[in-house]
């Protein structure tokens, strides 16, 4: 039943090949139009986009009164620890967060907001609303896109 439903003839399979056509490469260009957006937003918080993302995990952490291990960040983020620990060490130089080893076990390293870190958040706030206003998105169609992006991803993520 699968194979019949992912069966094509030759020329919608030549179809298939256009560039327009790709589902990965609609993502990828508005994934890079969004985060061009960001950028001058981010600009004015001195945040690159990666370290915005970061920000904002800890932000709903700190929420919960709860300091992150490093390894709880990059699982969230979808980012490797050779990614994540630069951009956690040019926020605590910049004081921004602070990183502190586990007594108990060393290799577990925890991350939590500074009081510069959790003054920022407020400032931060307008970054959202501002980017969906700037792109005539209400917010019925962020959250309606969201919930098709999510639901793409868990299929994506479930696929043996």
């Amino acid at each position: 039943m699968k194979e019949e439903a992912c069966s094509r003839s030759s020329q919608e399979a030549e179809n298939l090949l256009a560039l327009d056509n790709q589902v990965c490469f609609a993502l990828y260009a508005v994934n890079r139009a969004v985060t061009a957006r960001y950028r001058p937003l981010l600009a004015e918080l001195d945040l690159t986009y990666p370290q915005y993302l970061v920000m904002l995990v800890l932000w709903e952490a700190a929420a919960a009164n709860e300091r992150m291990r490093v390894s709880a960040i990059g699982e969230r983020l979808r980012l490797d620890s050779g990614t994540l620990t630069p951009l956690l060490r040019r926020l605590e130089q910049r004081g921004l967060v602070s990183r502190r080893r586990s007594a108990e076990d060393e290799r577990v390293v925890t991350v939590a907001l500074t009081g510069a870190g959790e003054a920022m958040q407020e400032q931060a706030r307008e970054v959202p609303v501002r980017l969906l206003c700037e792109l005539g998105v209400d917010a019925d169609q962020a959250r309606r896109l969201r919930a098709d992006l999510r639901q793409l991803l868990t299929r994506l993520e479930s696929v043996d």
